[in-house]
Parts: structure tokens; C-alpha cells; sequence
């Protein structure tokens, strides 16, 4: 009995079907990651609201999906929500779960951007007269881009593992596929480690990317104070 099968590893590497997978693996991070930074962008403007009831609507949002398991959200999703006649499909149920959850970690990141901006930039651009949406736009948020993208990085990262999670619904993305590649020769060593250099690649190629926008804003940033 061979312990592990390094010619069908290889093949594992190559199969068009797994391959596929992590085509879905990476639509699902891109679709997740845009949804989510407009809805927390949208709970991030709302917690810096005056309006108490407002910033505890938001408060509360945020504590339950970063306080609950994406699992236990993405089941509650997709079988719960039919009991009360709301349904979605598999693809639907895995963008919501996965936007609704990464849109309260981006929330907080977005804000604390936010906040680490100078008070004095929002009083230059109330002294300019310029409108709110475009000092947010042209002021404030260029600046609290380049403070946030570490960690909007590293929870990119992080999405596009946690996207194997939808797997548990059927959703085929690069895990499930792999599980289904597994049971046809219950190859689980050699389908799972192929697997897991699929995420290392993109998760590598995530990273080259996120350092170069690191610095390329960090150069803006320092010809600006220049």
C-alpha cells in the first residue's frame, strides 16, 4: 500500500475540474470583498452617526456576525430563512452569508481608517466649502485607505479561505470539488494537499498584490507631504 501517490498529486495539480474550483474559489472572494466594502462602508458611516439609535442598530449588527461562526450563519441562511418563506439558492446563500459576515469586520476597519485621519484634513475641507460627499470622497477617504489596507489585506486573506466553509451547502467551489475528487479513489492525502496549494497560491498571489498597493499609496503619501 502506498502511503502517498506523488504521480496522481501531480495530477491533482493539473485537473481541470479542481482547477475550476478555485475559479469559484476566487469569483466568490471578488463578489464578497466588493459587497462587502460597500455595506461596510455604508455601517461604518452609520456608526460615526450622531444618532444613538442608529450607532446601536449598527453596534448591534456587528457584534452578532463577528461574535457567531460564519458556519452557523451560512446554515441559518440557507435552511432557516425558507421556514420563514425567504429563499435562496445555493450561490445566493453563500454570497449573502459571506458578505453579511465580512462586511462587520470591514466595517471596523474602514472606521478606525476613519478615525486615524487628522481632525484638521475634515476642518480644511470645511473651510473650502467643499460638499460632504466630496471631502469624503477626495479628502478623507484617500487617506484612510492607505491606514486601512493592512488590515484590509490581511481579512482578504482571510475571505478567501474562509470561503471553503460554503462547501458544507454544496457550494463547488475548490473544497467541495476536492471532496469530490476524494471519493472517487479516497486519495485524501493527495486531493487535500493539492487543495491546499491552490489556497497558497492564491493566498501568495493575494499578498504580492496587497504589498504592492502598500506601497504605491505609501509613495503617494509621502510625495504629498513632500
Amino acid at each position: 500500500m502506498t502511503l502517498f501517490d506523488f504521480p496522481d498529486f501531480i495530477g491533482y495539480l493539473t485537473n481541470g475540474f479542481l482547477l475550476r474550483g478555485a475559479l469559484v474559489t476566487l469569483a466568490l472572494t471578488l463578489v464578497t470583498v466588493l459587497g462587502g466594502l460597500v455595506l461596510g462602508m455604508l455601517l461604518a458611516l452609520l456608526r460615526m452617526s450622531k444618532q444613538r439609535l442608529v450607532v446601536g442598530a449598527v453596534r448591534g449588527y456587528v457584534w452578532v456576525f463577528r461574535g457567531t461562526p460564519l458556519l452557523i450563519q451560512l446554515v441559518i441562511i440557507y435552511t432557516g430563512l425558507p421556514q420563514l418563506g425567504v429563499r435562496f439558492g445555493v450561490v445566493g446563500s453563500a454570497l449573502l452569508a459571506l458578505i453579511l459576515n465580512e462586511a462587520a469586520y470591514l466595517a471596523e476597519i474602514i472606521r478606525s481608517g476613519f478615525m486615524g485621519v487628522p481632525r484638521s484634513q475634515y476642518e480644511a475641507a470645511e473651510a473650502l466649502g467643499l460638499p460632504t460627499w466630496l471631502a469624503l470622497w477626495k479628502v478623507t477617504l484617500p487617506q484612510a485607505f492607505r491606514l486601512m489596507l493592512p488590515s484590509l489585506g490581511n481579512s482578504i486573506n482571510g475571505l478567501l479561505k474562509s470561503t471553503s466553509i460554503t462547501s458544507v451547502i454544496s457550494m463547488e467551489e475548490l473544497m467541495r470539488r476536492s471532496q469530490m475528487v476524494m471519493q472517487e479513489k479516497f486519495e485524501v492525502l493527495e486531493v487535500f494537499c493539492a487543495a491546499a496549494i491552490f489556497y497558497l497560491l492564491m493566498t501568495t498571489a493575494w499578498g504580492v498584490i496587497q504589498q504592492h498597493l502598500e506601497r504605491h499609496f505609501g509613495a503617494a503619501h509621502a510625495a504629498q507631504r513632500g
